[in-house]
């Protein structure tokens, strides 16, 4: 290689450095220059962090209804097979008695009256 290009490759790399810890090139030619670009960029990671904030919420969300699904549930069977169980024969009539009412089984099935319209 040339020892011409070489010089100058060094000088630019020396210059790019001082340029950098200096502050001339951050605050001239970078920033001033891409101005617009850097807030667009901006703006965009702001929207990226609320979006990937607003998603999070509504996971939480999702998964809390569904555990509140599945115990309302749960608590649905219960008391269907508790009200099963009260709404047997033999718990009524054990109920009425507790109770002391003055009702008596059955001691003949239930039969239908027919009328005959005219």
């Amino acid at each position: 290689m040339d020892p011409k290009k070489e010089n100058i490759k060094k000088q630019s790399a020396v210059g790019f450095i001082k340029e950098l810890i200096s502050g001339t090139m951050v605050s001239e030619r970078i920033i001033l220059k891409n101005l617009g670009y850097i807030s667009f960029i901006t703006l965009l990671a702001a929207i990226y962090i609320g979006s990937r904030f607003h998603a999070e919420k509504i996971t939480r969300e999702t998964s809390r209804y569904q555990r509140e699904v599945k115990d309302l549930r749960a608590e649905a069977l219960s008391t269907s097979a508790d009200l099963m169980y009260a709404s047997r024969r033999s718990e009524v009539f054990r109920m009425v008695k507790e109770k002391g009412l003055s009702l008596e089984e059955l001691k003949t099935p239930p039969y239908k009256l027919l009328v005959d319209k005219k």
